[in-house]
């Protein structure tokens, strides 16, 4: 059922005439503020009217000054703030008949019959009710004299749409919901400060996080610190559970570690239903070990603090997509819930996903824990998986007789570590010898490579930048030493972990192979770099990061700007030719303008964002945020644009220029960076392991076909494997880029909330999808 007809829609008069209404209701979570924003702008910008409900449904029901309109500058600022600026309230007045008549006639007198809710399960359902009895509402507020029969008419019907802002990440259809993220950013910021004092102390941590009915961040906690064990309510333990742990913890210890980090959901059962709690795990610690053991419970700390820029970037986007929905919507269509499915934003009938959410309590209820680790979908099975085979599996005694080694290529990026170390844990747990190669192709041609051990890359997940070294040196020039290297140390695979270098490198082994027969071996590249340049994958690991730290700092320095007043920064970026970072940092920070290479620009653009910015002068919003990606025109520097904006701006704005610089690419990884590098480790080990197996011939390993040295990239909704010979034609050599850019299709939301009227290109909003498919359908095994 496509949202849109055929043929270009003006998006900038979608909205006339025509009102809409956004309330946050429930828990708060961090980027509730941005969604709202977008609601608001993008709701402005296609003509309609936008007003605020304050207070929840409480504020829909009270009315009054509680429903107000909203205007292009209300929300200015609201984009870093955490919690949510419009209130929100547990509402009791609104589960009876007459508090929903009352919410009714409010929204009849303004003329709004589009609503858009952002809150979890419990206030989308709230929602759909009000829909579904719009008509009796109406019917008996005309009867009675509340409405009149021309408002009854012009109000006929009620359009919803629904945003998933929880921190609990427990809505079933949508991969993440506001808020998870930035929970995820305050746990880890915690999990790393305890890590510390409990190394000095060599304690045991039992760390209780949010999650009444739902492990998705206890889980992916554990994943992301390393934790030797996790509680979550989907999938209980065994019953011989403390037996288990009890040695998991000796086991960690006597491997030379100094700390034990236990990770507890505070929803967590036993197989009969029973709570295990912080305090009994405690308990069992001290009694059967005698580990001097501490509980924190971290509480409402995780609701709290900055959205984080994935957060913030989701928001905008299902913002925009609501209005598109709300805006598209008919009598006909259900009300809906927009959520990203990879990178895709998806449209999903609202109380399929209620069903199935509700579907996950009640198969808890019943004890079918395996039929609600796969309700809650295929991302959560497979971070499941992955943490079993992690946490809970030993190497086995009998080896498999080949030899992998990892290395990392190109810049430093956070999150490598992380993929190292599930490289390397993985490899062991199939029996493989691992072998660590240091500083890249030189170190393998300079004989830099060890045998590396299940110990030695312990605590390595929450650490940035590279432990093995990385260098951009590529193997061409060193085929005859890699080649003697490759034989001497008995490699069967390889593993190269890095950015643009380690495509290319990857590109050059494979010419390499019909003249040196040692580079007939399976190759893998796992994409991390802060640029995601890499051709193949729509993200790669380390770009998260240091996304986070551009955000960061351009919230530091809006702030400066907003206090001076009439002032403007230009702030420049890292990322080669690709524009990556500068598009989705102006995203996340609010940017005025983004300047990139893949876009080109003239002094007439320029032009434009310099009047641009002399009319939001003339408003209360007297600030402006300029970002430069480093090579987007060899031109126009940054030296360059600040000097034209201090020349036109003279009288009306001053201006400044901060160029980020090495900063980038430091830092310790986001819990993005470190799961998805853990799971981008593991993934490649598993593949490799099989196609060491397919060319291996009387004791020889030979390959040499197309397939047996692939790229593991993201690809909208999942990770697959490419040849590299494939992603050559995919890639622009010259400028270090892939030829198409999903993020592109971004830019035009980042000119729209700047306030820029452009057309937004609807050809490929999202099209209202069913949820069967998707659920039960895990990813291929590890």
């Amino acid at each position: 059922m496509p949202s849109s007809p055929a043929g270009p829609q003006h998006t900038e008069t979608l909205g006339v005439g025509k009102a809409i209404a956004v309330l946050t209701s429930g828990g708060d979570a961090q980027g509730m503020n941005a969604a709202v924003r977008a609601v608001v702008r993008v709701g402005i910008y296609t003509g309609a009217k936008v007003f605020f409900v304050c207070e929840g449904y409480q504020g829909l029901v009270d009315g009054g000054d509680h429903i107000r309109e909203a205007t292009w500058e209300s929300v200015s600022m609201m984009l870093q703030l955490g919690g949510t600026v419009i209130g929100s309230a547990r509402c009791q007045d609104f589960r009876t008949r007459e508090g929903r008549l009352r919410a009714a006639r409010n929204l009849v007198k303004r003329g709004i019959t589009n609503l858009c809710v952002i809150g979890g399960d419990g206030s989308l359902t709230g929602a759909d009710t009000f829909r579904a009895e719009w008509g009796g509402l109406l019917a008996e507020l005309l009867k009675t004299g509340g409405i009149t029969a021309e408002e009854a008419q012009r109000s006929s019907h009620l359009n919803i749409v629904g945003m998933v802002g929880s921190i609990d990440n427990d809505f079933c259809g949508t991969d993440m919901t506001i808020g998870t993220d930035s929970a995820l950013h305050r746990i880890m910021e915690i999990v790393d400060a305890i890590t510390t004092t409990a190394q000095s102390h060599q304690r045991t941590f039992v760390l209780e996080v949010m999650g009444r009915h739902c492990g998705y961040l206890a889980l992916i906690t554990a994943l992301a610190c390393g934790a030797d064990w996790v509680f979550i309510p989907e999938s209980p333990p065994e019953d011989d559970w403390e037996e288990h742990l009890c040695r998991r913890l000796a086991e960690t210890r006597d491997g030379g570690s100094r700390l034990n980090i236990i990770i507890v959901a505070e929803g967590a059962i036993d197989k009969h239903g029973k709570a295990i709690t912080s305090d009994e795990i405690k308990a069992l610690v001290v009694k059967r070990l005698g580990y001097d053991t501490r509980v924190t419970i971290l509480g409402h700390v995780q609701r709290g603090g900055t959205p984080s820029a994935f957060d913030r970037i989701l928001a905008s986007r299902m913002g925009v997509e609501a209005v598109m929905a709300l805006l598209e919507g008919t009598p006909e269509t259900p009300a809906c819930v927009v959520s990203l499915s990879g990178n895709q934003a998806v449209r999903l009938p609202l109380m399929e996903c209620v069903q199935v959410t509700k579907d996950v309590t009640t198969a808890m209820n019943e004890g079918r824990f395996e039929d609600a680790v796969k309700l809650r979908g295929r991302s959560f099975q497979n971070n499941w998986n992955v943490y079993k085979l992690l946490a809970h599996i030993r190497p086995p005694a009998t080896k498999s007789g080949y030899t992998v080694a990892v290395m990392n290529v190109g810049a430093p990026a956070a999150g490598m570590n992380a993929a190292v170390r599930a490289t390397v844990r993985i490899g062991l747990i199939h029996g493989h010898r691992m072998l660590a190669v240091h500083d890249g192709f030189e170190g393998l041609a300079f004989g830099m490579v060890e045998e590396i051990g299940w110990n030695t890359v312990g605590s390595w997940t929450g650490l940035g930048g590279s432990k093995l070294g990385t260098k951009r040196t590529l193997p061409k020039k060193h085929f005859e030493e890699i080649s003697a290297n490759i034989s001497k140390f008995g490699i069967h695979g390889l593993i190269i972990i890095g950015g643009f270098e380690a495509f290319t490198g990857g590109l050059e082994l494979v010419e390499g192979r019909a003249r040196f027969e040692e580079l007939c071996i399976p190759l893998c590249i796992v994409p991390a770099t802060v640029s995601n340049n890499v051709p193949g994958s729509d993200f790669s690991i380390g770009a998260d990061t240091a996304l986070n730290t551009i955000t960061t700092t351009c919230d530091l320095i809006k702030q400066s700007a907003a206090g001076t007043k009439r002032r403007v920064f230009i702030i420049e970026t890292m990322g080669g030719f690709c524009g990556y970072l500068a598009t989705m940092a102006g995203l996340a920070a609010g940017a005025d303008a983004a300047y990139i290479f893949e876009e080109p620009f003239s002094s007439r653009d320029l032009q434009a964002n310099v009047d641009h910015l002399t009319e939001k002068m003339k408003t209360t919003v007297k600030r402006g945020l300029v970002l430069r990606n480093e090579r987007c025109n060899e031109n126009y520097t940054t030296d360059f644009i600040y000097n034209l904006y201090c020349e036109e701006g003279k009288g009306i704005f001053d201006c400044r220029k901060n160029v980020l610089g090495h900063m980038q690419q430091g830092g310790s990884p986001t819990p993005f960076d470190r799961n998805f590098g853990t799971k981008m480790g593991a993934k490649a080990v598993a593949w490799i392991t099989g196609k060491i197996k397919e060319c291996s011939r009387h004791g020889r390993i030979f390959a040499n076909t197309a397939d047996s040295a692939c790229l593991l990239g993201m690809r909208k909704r999942s990770l697959v494997f490419q040849p590299i010979a494939e992603l050559r034609q995919q890639t622009d050599f010259e400028h270090r880029i892939p030829k198409e850019q999903w993020w592109l299709k971004l830019r035009p939301i980042l000119k729209i909330l700047a306030k820029y009227n452009i057309e937004l290109d609807t050809s490929e909003t999202a099209h209202l999808e069913h949820l069967t498919r998707k659920v039960l359908v895990p990813d291929a095994t590890l």
